[in-house]
């Protein structure tokens, strides 16, 4: 019943409304298609898993995992402004080579990590408890990045997506503010693949396959239900979108579609959206 897969729903689309904040900095606030989050977002997994295997602490193996997440972010940003290398194809390139990165990280496809430590290791294993710090992280993080985007240097930043020629004009460092944002938005990715390890308690090789579709169906779906006209509405809609996307895989399960159908239920949820915000443009004077 959809009753039971509800919390699970809650906890996936928290994990995946990082994700999608990520997605929200490159897409939304520097206009940049960023594709890496496919392989950065198994790179935090694997990096975290291989370090836990090695008796890591977990919050340094995290820390270390979000940090290579951001790193790979910056390296696309220099095949676009350096090698001018198109966007899209960056990403592209990355995440394939990252695969293999990935997995030579790994050793193998999967790692089990039943009985290893972890962040949620210190509470209760509940899934509340889980949902509880998984909340408080995208809150503090949704904090953060609506108190920089409100300073001096978050208008630069923005800036830079909206009208990068006024930004330069201006005296404003594009290409570091760009650096900024991938490394922003990769890092967050990472976060989340490592945390997504940590509440299931194994990483995966393909864990990251359809990432960025499922964290931009999630950011479209909660620009259309909360819109985008203030700064606040713009750092709450990846939350609200992935919990609502969530929900939705979990009533689609719910009423009888197969796991192996919810890749179609997610192109239509993305088609119905895109549609949808067609419609509304068109029936504006």
């Amino acid at each position: 019943m959809f009753i039971d897969l509800f919390p699970s729903g809650l906890q996936q689309g928290l994990l995946l409304a990082i994700v999608a904040t990520g997605i929200a900095i490159a897409f939304r606030l520097l206009n940049f298609a960023d594709l890496t989050p496919e392989g950065t977002y198994t790179l935090g997994g694997s990096v975290y898993a291989s370090l836990i295997i090695l008796e890591v602490n977990p919050i340094l193996a995290t820390a270390i995992a979000v940090l290579f997440g951001g790193l790979i972010g910056i390296i696309t940003a220099f095949l676009h402004i350096r090698l001018k290398i198109d966007t899209l194809l960056a990403g592209i390139i990355l995440s394939t080579m990252l695969y293999s990165v990935n997995l030579r990280l790994m050793g193998k496809p999967n790692i089990a990590l039943f009985d290893h430590p972890g962040l949620f290791s210190c509470f209760p294993q509940t899934q509340i408890i889980k949902i509880s710090i998984l909340l408080l992280i995208c809150l503090i993080i949704a904090a953060l990045s609506y108190f920089f985007l409100n300073t001096e240097k978050g208008l630069r930043f923005r800036s830079v997506g909206l009208n990068p020629e006024f930004a330069e004009k201006q005296g404003t460092n594009i290409n570091l503010y760009i650096m900024l944002g991938l490394f922003a938005g990769n890092a967050l990715a990472s976060l989340a693949g490592s945390l997504t390890v940590q509440v299931q308690e194994y990483a995966d090789i393909g864990m990251g396959i359809g990432i960025v579709i499922h964290a931009l169906a999630a950011l479209m779906i909660g620009e259309s239900v909360i819109g985008t006209d203030s700064m606040l509405k713009v750092v709450g809609a990846p939350i609200i979108g992935a919990l609502i996307y969530q929900q939705i895989q979990g009533l689609a399960l719910a009423i009888g579609f197969a796991p192996s159908d919810l890749k179609l239920v997610t192109g239509l949820i993305v088609l119905i959206t895109l549609g949808c915000k067609a419609a509304g443009r068109k029936s504006k004077p």
